[in-house]
């Protein structure tokens, strides 16, 4: 469907949705073309966000754990509408929590904490294109989710979770000394449902005569009533840091809401001077979809300090004022592989040094060697999908001794989809492969698999999708996510190939169903 297509209406367990605008394959996007926009604005796996404003254009990414080449940067001129830039990163050093993008003297900076190894890294450029720089360590390994500041003494700091702080040097590429506790998080009361305390994601703004310092507490998944966002302030960076006593300005209190375990707030100034916050939550009854982007508008209140004023984020919004639309929102997951399209379109999971070199394209077709023996070691080729409902099929052949197949992979202990050899084909459930009925199709057939609000069927075809024979096996995977497995992630649709030889790809089709 072409962007800024029709408009559809989903279903939801909080009762009957607002209709979202569809626009490159079906997908939902928020600008509803009449001057408001829905949430979310960026859907799908889209956590902690970090937004910079840079004249008249915003950047923003997210958090990409294990998928490589990751932290892909987004650019907006109105908030609303992102188109890919493309990725920062393309060397694995670890799962990537909760970066921090930002500019300082002309350069860009992204500051990146890891687990495995757990350290921070930063790498910059000098164009927002890239090329990016190799990662640096900065050796920070009890710390995550670093906030990027400058005092008004020109210092260079970043915040980190906890409360605490460490100076950069003035290159930003190093740090001076050891982390320092600065400050005490507001904390809730002690009958508030919440997963943890864990104070994290510190992201400071210099507003009036202030620093505002907002962080999330209550913990990032767990109870839909545990993230919230609070807020401190301070005339200097150095402190000392006056809690909110508006706190908290952001919390779910009911499951009844549409966006669950909203946090991980930062604060953004609009193309007109207006204040908007960006942040991320679960959406109600789809936890399999991860942390989606939401943006709430704000205002300054008389004393100085702010608040949110979108509610629980549910109904149409007033776009932010003075934005142009860029380009299309989002980008087309079908694919003819024209081009391989590693990086905003295609991640690989957990990839070792070299594989980026296992891909190619020939003729219209993705060529991908063989690795492993089934999705859990071969580190598949991913997607992310913000849509409720969704269809995605391929033609797929493979060579001798070859297993190939289509996959909804949360990870490499909880996936399912559907793959075949010569002979057999194999399903995946629940993180395992089970039963290996007859392949009448051979080595090559065309593939589709429909995820419907959670509930998982399999067609196959060996004329072309002329024809389809429904596969008898299906799925219900709503319990496909971090509440079950942990890990922060979301249930991605891909393809794999393993075995022996390659697997060949041609025409990959993804349509999501109202």
């Amino acid at each position: 469907m072409a962007p800024g297509g029709s408009v559809s209406t989903a279903s939801d367990p909080a009762g009957p949705a607002p209709a979202w605008a569809r626009g490159f394959d079906g997908q939902r996007k928020a600008d509803l073309g009449d001057g408001r926009f829905l949430n979310p604005i960026m859907a799908g796996d889209h956590p902690d966000p970090s937004i910079l404003k840079d004249g008249d254009d915003y950047y923003m990414t997210f958090s990409t754990f294990d998928s490589y080449p990751g932290l892909v940067i987004w650019h907006s001129r109105d908030l609303v509408n992102w188109r890919p830039v493309g990725p920062a990163l393309t060397r694995n050093i670890g799962a990537v929590w909760a970066p921090e993008l930002c500019k300082h003297r002309g350069r860009y900076y992204l500051y990146i904490p890891t687990k495995g190894p757990n350290t921070s890294w930063v790498i910059w450029a000098d164009r927002i294109e890239g090329p990016w720089s190799d990662p640096v360590d900065l050796n920070l390994p009890n710390h995550i989710d670093p906030g990027h500041a400058v005092g008004e003494d020109g210092s260079r700091w970043l915040f980190l979770s906890g409360g605490d702080r460490v100076r950069l040097s003035d290159d930003g590429l190093s740090r001076i000394g050891e982390p320092e506790h600065v400050y005490d998080p507001w904390r809730y009361p002690s009958d508030w449902v919440v997963e943890g305390f864990a104070p994290e994601g510190p992201k400071i703004t210099r507003h009036g005569d202030y620093f505002y310092m907002i962080t999330a507490v209550g913990g990032t998944a767990g109870p839909p009533t545990g993230h919230m966002v609070i807020a401190a302030r301070s005339k200097s960076i150095h402190g000392p840091w006056e809690n909110c006593l508006h706190n908290p300005l952001v919390r779910t209190t009911s499951i009844s809401e549409k966006w669950w375990s909203r946090g991980h707030a930062t604060l953004v100034e609009g193309p007109a001077g207006d204040w908007w916050s960006v942040y991320h939550g679960y959406e109600n009854g789809y936890w399999t979809l991860g942390r989606q982007a939401l943006l709430d508008p704000i205002e300054w209140t008389p004393d100085g300090w702010f608040r949110m004023k979108g509610g629980d984020l549910s109904q149409p919004i007033a776009k932010p004022r003075g934005g142009t639309v860029a380009g299309p929102h989002g980008m087309a997951l079908s694919d003819d592989f024209s081009t391989l399209a590693l990086g905003a379109k295609w991640n690989f999971f957990r990839p070792a040094p070299d594989e980026a070199a296992r891909a190619q394209v020939e003729e219209g077709a993705l060529v991908l060697k063989a690795r492993g023996k089934a999705p859990v070691d071969s580190s598949p080729l991913l997607l992310i999908a913000g849509d409720q409902a969704y269809r995605f099929e391929c033609d797929i052949e493979i060579a001798p001794g070859g297993t190939a197949g289509l996959i909804l992979f949360y990870d490499d202990k909880l996936y399912c989809g559907l793959g075949f050899d010569g002979e057999r084909f194999v399903t995946h459930q629940y993180g395992i492969e089970r039963a290996r009925p007859a392949n009448p199709h051979g080595r090559r057939m065309r593939m589709r698999v429909t995820n419907d609000r959670h509930i998982v069927t399999y067609d196959t075809s060996g004329d072309g999708g002329k024809t389809w024979q429904r596969f008898d096996r299906g799925m219900e995977v709503s319990g496909y996510h971090h509440n079950v497995r942990g890990g922060f992630l979301m249930l991605r649709p891909g393809l794999y190939s393993a075995g022996a030889g390659e697997a060949r790809f041609r025409n990959f089709r993804f349509e999501a169903l109202d």
